[in-house]
């Protein structure tokens, strides 16, 4: 959290076209149960009071977004052996979406963060993720994508205009047309929809790919939710 003295509070195909090989892979390891293997004990907040946490830090970024004084080298050294984030976020590369200050202004070990083009969770980012549920024991996952993304605008062109891209940048997207696919057509910004659209279908496959996220979740010791960030006002929205 922020440290002012004041009164703030604070893939390639299939799922993420991950191919079947890597999906086989995906199940071996995760048969086993989560091994417990940090040092330390994890955050002690529940799903929803990680929830509201982050809900009190975007309000205080919309109300006063200013980056606020942090005792950094303290923060440092007390987490330097040790970190029990408090949150998971996958969020976009995007230079203009920084988790951190989105959400309030948080410093050193609080927040445990995945980023690429467009939000995906390809096999790295998975595992990313359920370390950070498992090993490290944060309550809540938010996939967080954000309004004109460029990523998903890319992959609504394939659909709309049959655009193609140079590189892997085509195969990169690939993950999201479905997405832009369910919301042709529906009322709205095409761009914005598919951005919710494909953070909602990730939050939806996670616990069905992810045996460990999926126990967590039926445990009721893991909460997953997709989020959309307004780059305009600044406010992140939860879809229930």
């Amino acid at each position: 959290m922020c440290e002012r003295c004041d009164t703030r509070t604070i893939g390639r195909r299939g799922f993420l076209r991950l191919g079947a090989g890597a999906l086989a892979a995906i199940g071996a390891a995760t048969a086993v149960p989560p091994a417990f293997a940090a040092d330390g004990a994890p955050t002690a907040l529940t799903p929803d009071e990680a929830l509201a946490q982050l809900k009190a830090g975007n309000e205080a970024f919309i109300r006063d977004p200013q980056l606020c004084s942090f005792n950094l080298a303290a923060q440092r050294e007390e987490t330097a052996g040790h970190q029990a984030p408090w949150a998971t976020i996958v969020s976009c590369a995007d230079s203009r979406v920084p988790p951190e200050l989105v959400f309030g202004g948080h410093g050193v070990g609080q927040l445990f963060v995945a980023r690429n083009a467009g939000n995906l969770v390809d096999v790295p980012t998975l595992g990313t993720i359920e370390y950070g549920s498992a090993v490290l024991g944060s309550p809540l996952i938010v996939v967080m994508g954000h309004t004109a993304c460029g990523a998903v605008k890319a992959a609504c062109d394939v659909v709309t205009k049959n655009a193609t891209y140079p590189g892997v940048i085509g195969i990169m997207i690939q993950p999201i047309l479905p997405a832009a696919l369910a919301v042709r057509g529906a009322d709205g910004d095409f761009v914005d929809n598919a951005v919710k659209k494909s953070a909602e279908l990730t939050v939806e496959r996670l616990p069905l790919l992810s045996p460990i996220l999926g126990g967590l979740v039926k445990e009721g010791k893991l909460k997953i939710l997709a989020a959309v960030y307004d780059l305009k006002s600044g406010a992140v929205s939860f879809s229930a």
